[in-house]
Parts: structure tokens; sequence; C-alpha cells
């Protein structure tokens, strides 16, 4: 099985600040075909709430803090970001919601490829009947 994992990035210490960054396949494990940003999100919403058939994602909170929970279709794992210098690497076949924005988050996302709604498995019963099969033809 495929799994979320933390990623954490190169941080060039300066006493004018501090800088980190992230290449394609070198911090993170693919080409980046499109980067978007979450910003402004009202207490309590949630963002996500999807998987994707393909597409690759890495997360990197810039500024505040989120929840990020990840459901395989048996299990959910929740990670927390806080610190610009770690991302969350969110492989393909994984569903994810974001919630618990703190105010003023700004998250950047970068994915492997570029937007196809085709891509996206928006129903979680959906979901979790293709892990099912997957698991079966196993």
């Amino acid at each position: 099985m495929k799994e979320a994992q933390i990623i954490e990035l190169p941080k060039i210490l300066d006493p004018r600040g501090n800088l980190s960054f992230f290449e394609s396949n070198n911090q993170i494990p693919f080409e980046i075909k499109r980067t978007y940003w979450i910003y402004d999100v009202p207490g309590g919403e949630i963002r996500g709430g999807h998987a994707f058939k393909e597409q690759n994602e890495f997360i990197v909170v810039l500024s505040g803090s989120l929840d990020v929970a990840v459901f395989d279709g048996s299990e959910e794992k929740k990670y927390s970001l806080n610190r610009s210098y770690y991302g969350l690497y969110i492989p393909n076949g994984l569903w994810r919601r974001m919630e618990n924005f703190a105010t003023n988050t700004l998250a950047l996302v970068v994915s492997s490829t570029s937007y196809d709604e085709k891509d996206y498995i928006r129903d979680k019963d959906e979901f979790i009947k293709l892990k099912s099969k997957e698991n079966d033809s196993i």
C-alpha cells in the first residue's frame, strides 16, 4: 500500500531569515505539473474530501497550520502541518481532507498532473468500494 509521508525540506539558516525549498524529483518524488495555494479558509471549513486516481500531491503550509486526514479505505491517519520546512507527500489512491485551519493559514500544493476532473473520486462510498475491489484482487 502507498502511504502518505512527512518530508523534511532543506533549511538554510541565516540571521536575515531562513530559506527552504523543494525541487521536482529531488525532495518530492514526482515532476511538478501544477501549483496552487489555499488561503482565507473560514473557521470550521474543510477542504479536499476526495481522492485521485493518478495525481500525487505535496502540501506545504507556508504560514499558519492545518491538519490533513488521509484514509486508505480502512485506516485514517492525521498529519499536522505547522512548519514551512515540512511537507506532506500524498500518493494517488488515498482519500484526503484538510481541516482545522488556523486563521490566515496559507497552504501551497504542488501536483504531478495538470487539472483533470476525471481524475477525482469525490464520493467516499465509491472510493471505499474501489479500495475493497483492489484488496480483493491481491
